[in-house]
């Protein structure tokens, strides 16, 4: 019989018991800030049962020392939805169950209250900064506050926002550098293999406030006219309110002469990506795959079974975690790939342990009836489908986070954390309201380049980012006058993966 698992969380508390450390805010947790941000975790790992009925048995785990009602039977009567189901709502759905992709999905990205299309702000420190005459590090921290606080000063001016979402990316913080960085890989390799057959066909997922499109284009035009004349550059945004931005920044910026008529901003989701793209292109993803849906999953500790998530939005807002033993079409196929991709790799052993453990562990008092949570990407999956059937001659340049601080608990796990009266306050579950939350994954670079060489079967390089870094920057350009250089200190836990 089914075998479920309800963990409640409640959405009205979620802000109690945290702590924001943090004014200067940044949705990319670094190891080299000061102060790092701390999460408390209160998370109770005691168990309850519910019921006498066996074949029916409910377990549940409560995350605080508050006693919640049963909802199983609310879990059974509700109907199910997804992600794509709750677009045109212009309210955050109740009475509903969906699975954790689907809620994760619908957080971040719902046109009408997703974090990403309404809520984020991106930091723009205004003019370069110039490195070579700071001091040190420290100067440079102190500079980059001083201007958070000038930026944000400025857009209180306009309209006061205790819960403004605004964090920064290293495109921002180290213009026009870091794109530069980009723009030396693209051209050298485009000019190795592809010149003078093909167009450089740049495509750029997530391209926030433009200034890498702007920056990539600059140099090519001002380092190599033959190129840029070849050159045509396409912005993929799921935000209509980033979308509206980059094409302002492309019409008013003053160095994008002659940029208008190479880039074209497509106002869409990649996973409704519908045109076949024959031609060669390189494809940017930079600091996105952080932000895709993961689906959450457990493990019987004695059948080694996964039990798939799902989250209840009750009648008034509050959410409650189930497990089923029944995976969804997605998750099912997404270990069969795994599996496939890299038989060495094992969730289920990475969490239960040897069996001879598992069976002493479950002849103790209130052992736990399942394993820590592993949270699976499976967007990520389906984005690699995306370019494999629609982008075959793709070669893809991706950067991300393979470690984040104060995740939440289990095996790849989030860090969320919202903005109030300019500190980071992270919380301890991602059942929050929905849009006014970050909710960022750490990436496996390990895994994620086997499953993308099985499904595109394209070989790929995978080098941390301070190698990738060193290989195609100027570095001097970054470097203080005590000889640190911020771009290389502040993404230790950074990787990039390349097509070769």
């Amino acid at each position: 019989m089914e075998f479920r698992v309800a963990i409640p969380s409640l959405s009205r508390q979620a802000l109690q018991g945290t702590r924001g450390l943090n004014s200067l805010s940044s949705r990319r947790p670094q190891y080299i800030c000061a102060n790092c941000r701390r999460q408390l975790r209160g998370f109770r790992s005691s168990i309850s049962k519910h019921g006498p009925d066996k074949r029916t048995q409910i377990i549940w785990q409560p995350r605080s020392d508050y006693m919640p009602e049963d909802k199983t039977e609310e879990f059974k009567r509700y109907p199910t939805v997804t992600s794509d189901m709750l677009r045109s709502r212009r309210e955050r759905p109740r009475r509903v169950k969906m699975l954790m992709r689907d809620f994760i999905e619908d957080s971040l990205y719902n046109p009408n209250y997703g974090y990403f299309t309404k809520q984020a702000v991106i930091f723009s420190p205004g003019k370069p900064f110039e490195f070579n005459r700071m001091r040190d590090e420290p100067d440079f921290y102190r500079l980059l506050g001083e201007r958070y606080t000038s930026f944000e000063d400025k857009l209180d001016e306009k309209e006061l926002d205790e819960t403004r979402q605004l964090w920064h990316t290293p495109t921002e913080l180290f213009r026009p550098y870091y794109g530069e960085t980009i723009a030396r890989y693209l051209v050298t390799n485009y000019k190795l293999s592809l010149y003078p057959y093909h167009d450089l066909l740049i495509y750029e997922m997530g391209a926030g406030n433009g200034t890498l499109m702007l920056n990539i284009l600059d140099y090519i035009r001002d380092t190599d006219p033959e190129v840029y004349a070849r050159t045509k550059f396409k912005v993929i945004e799921v935000s209509n309110t980033l979308a509206h931005l980059q094409n302002k920044q492309l019409s008013h910026s003053l160095n994008a002469e002659g940029h208008l008529a190479k880039v074209e901003i497509i106002n869409r989701s990649i996973f409704d990506w519908t045109t076949y793209v024959s031609s060669p292109c390189f494809f940017l993803a930079l600091e996105v795959f952080d932000n895709f849906a993961h689906d959450c999953l457990r493990f019987d500790p004695v059948t080694e079974v996964p039990l798939q998530g799902s989250v209840l939005v009750d009648a008034n807002g509050d959410f409650f975690e189930f497990y089923t033993r029944t995976l969804d079409p997605v998750a099912a196929r997404f270990l069969r790939v795994r599996r496939a991709a890299s038989p060495k790799y094992s969730a289920s052993s990475n969490l239960l342990g040897s069996s001879m453990r598992r069976h002493l562990q479950s002849l103790l008092p209130l052992a736990p009836n399942l394993t820590r949570p592993e949270w699976i990407p499976t967007r990520l999956m389906q984005f690699f489908d995306v370019l494999y059937e629609y982008f075959p001659a793709h070669r893809l340049v991706t950067s991300d986070f393979r470690a984040l601080p104060d995740a939440v608990e289990g095996v790849n796990a989030p860090v969320v954390q919202t903005r109030y009266r300019r500190r980071m306050v992270p919380v301890s579950t991602p059942l929050v309201q929905q849009g006014y939350f970050d909710i960022l994954f750490p990436t496996d670079f390990g895994m994620m380049e086997e499953m993308y060489r099985a499904i595109t079967g394209k070989l790929t390089r995978v080098l941390t980012h301070e190698e990738f870094v060193k290989r195609w920057a100027y570095v001097e350009d970054t470097q203080t006058r005590n000889g640190e250089n911020p771009l290389l200190s502040w993404y230790k836990n950074a990787s990039v993966m390349i097509t070769v």
